[in-house]
Parts: structure tokens; sequence; C-alpha cells
């Protein structure tokens, strides 16, 4: 069973971004209603209130969950994992069903079990990067192969396939606590808009039926009794008095904070900050006395990322990302690409 607050998280989700991801043109907060045959965009979208509603055939506003339940045809279990899975929320029943679906026989979490870390540790004991996860990382990411070497990435090929970059989660010790698997393969739908998305550049229209495949297996996956909690933990007990540590959103801002020569973790995700998250960062605040600072997405759940951090860490320096650039990671790609190769640090 999902928790309530896990359901909040999901309908806060900015519904225009929403819509856009699942290939909606929204202009103006407005959108032609997949719903009927419209010519006049009458679907109109509310940011105060996160909803939005046709006026020709809805009776009442929407959210970001019945938006998708009807736009994609899932009931609110499945439309649930589809949000979480694109925006990188990890539930609490991904870790607390034994089945790959993520579905749960009974809300009984009594006999939850704990991830195994010695079933998966050989596999990061001698990394390898396939083609697919070689060309993601050096190529369109031109993450420092040093950074791939300390993260202890790897790469696997399913029986479909599909590849995958392996992601192992670490604490603070080196233990190995959790996985998260990242689909190299995914391709997001191309809006009609004719923008796309960084992970992908294929719209539905140009894919052969061979990539039908593709497109069913979920952006990512994470065994079963996983905790992807805060990465790169190990960096903290190589921390000095004092010494500045970077917060980004997500593992491929921080591969990129490290390739810019700074120390750095990363939080799972700006939508979904758990209670334990923020007492760990705490006590590494207390005990390591680092100064703290973050480059926030150029979005909404970017800005409330910030300023949730900052209630508990209240010397969080704030660094606003240039103009056109959504995360560290594009801010990276042109600093990269300037300096033609060069591992200095980004000027801060």
């Amino acid at each position: 069973m999902m928790e309530k607050y896990e359901i909040q998280k999901l309908r806060e989700l900015p519904i225009e971004k929403v819509a856009k991801e699942m290939g909606m043109k929204v202009e103006h907060h407005k959108a032609l209603c997949p719903f009927h045959d419209d010519h006049h965009a009458s679907l109109t979208f509310n940011k105060t209130k996160n909803s939005c509603r046709c006026y020709v055939c809805m009776r009442s506003s929407i959210g970001t969950i019945d938006l998708a339940m009807r736009y994609l045809g899932k009931d609110f279990p499945a439309a649930c994992r589809w949000l979480a899975e694109e925006h990188q929320i990890q539930l609490e029943e991904d870790s607390s069903s034994g089945s790959s679906s993520g579905d749960s026989s009974s809300g009984d979490n009594s006999g939850k079990s704990s991830f195994d870390a010695s079933r998966y540790a050989r596999f990061f004991e001698h990394p390898w990067l396939n083609e697919a996860a070689r060309r993601f990382l050096f190529e369109e990411r031109k993450i420092d192969w040093r950074v791939v070497n300390w993260c202890r990435l790897t790469s696997w090929t399913d029986k479909k396939g599909i590849n995958w970059l392996q992601i192992p989660y670490f604490d603070t010790d080196g233990r190995l606590i959790g996985i998260q698997n990242r689909n190299l393969d995914y391709k997001k739908k191309k809006s009609s808009s004719g923008g796309c998305s960084s992970e992908g550049n294929v719209s539905s229209e140009e894919k052969s039926p061979g990539e039908e495949k593709e497109q069913d297996a979920p952006r990512f996956r994470f065994p079963y009794g996983a905790r992807c909690s805060i990465y790169n933990l190990p960096v903290v007990k190589r921390l000095k008095p004092g010494e500045r540590l970077f917060i980004t959103e997500g593992c491929s801002d921080c591969w990129a904070m490290l390739s810019a020569g700074h120390k750095a973790i990363a939080i799972p995700s700006a939508t979904l900050l758990k209670p334990e998250d923020k007492q760990l960062l705490t006590d590494i605040g207390r005990h390591y006395q680092v100064e703290f600072h973050m480059f926030p997405d150029q979005d909404v759940p970017g800005e409330s990322l910030f300023m949730q951090l900052r209630e508990m860490l209240p010397q969080l320096v704030h660094h606003q990302l240039p103009p056109g650039c959504k995360d560290f990671s594009e801010y990276y790609l042109l600093g990269a690409a300037a300096t033609s190769g060069s591992k200095e640090p980004i000027n801060k």
C-alpha cells in the first residue's frame, strides 16, 4: 500500500509539466482536450490549484494523478507508479512487495524483507560498462572516468535486449544498501510542440515495432528491499572541517558535480525527501562541520527542495544556474564543452 504522504507528493507534481511529459502541447496554460474532438484548446490549467479542467467535457477540475489515469488509461495504482517512475520517486510499495510490478497482496508491512546486499555485491567488485553505458556516461553526459570508477557504476542487458545502468548506493562506511537500475533505452514521448526531454529524442510516431519493448520497461527499477536514500555517502568521510559539500538532485547531477571537481551527494528526488534523509543531512552537518552548497533545478520542485533543506540547514548556500540550464548537468555540459575536456572545476 502506498503511504498518504507519497500520494500527496505525486499530486503536487506540476500538472503542466506532467501533461507535456505525456505528449500534450501546452501553451499559455491551455491545451487541446484529448478527451473529446477539440479544436480550440479548451483544456485549461490552473497552476495555483495544480489542476486542469475542460469546460466542454468535464464537470469539475482534475488533478495530476487523475489526468494521468484518464490520459494513459491506467487505474490509480498504475498511474501512481507511472508518475513515480517518471520523476524518480521510489514508492514504499516498491520495496514492500516481492513483485517486480510493485503489486502488494496485503497491506501488512510487518513481514518486510530487508535488502540482501550479499546477492548483489559481486556485481560491483569488477564493474563493466557495455557500449550503451559508455555512450551515456562518456559521450552524452561527459562524466569523468574517475568518477565512474569511484561510484562503481556497472551495466547489464536483460533477456529482452534492454540495456540497464546499475547504480549502487552505499552508506558512509561503504556498505551496499541499495541499487537503482536505470533503463538506458528508455525513450520519452516527444510532445506535439516538438520539444523533447534530454532522456530521449524519439517520438512515438517514429518508434519502430521493435522499440515497443523498450517503452514497456520502466525508466527505473529497484531490487526488492533496496533503500535508495542519499547517494554517494562514502564521500562524507573524506571531508575536512569547513569543506564545501554540494547537495544535488539525482545521481546524474551528482556525477556532473564530482566531474567538475567538487565533493557532492545527491537527494533521490525533489518531490520525495524522507524524514530519515533530513536527519542524516543534519547529522552530517553537525558531525563533520561542512559547508553545504546547492544549485537548485530551475523549476518549482527544485526550489521547493532547496527551501525544505534550508529549514534544517540554515547555512545552505544557494547558487543560481544560468538562464537556459534546467539543472547542474546541463550547466556542466556547457562548461565541459567550453573547456574542451579540461577537468578544472567550473568557477562558482
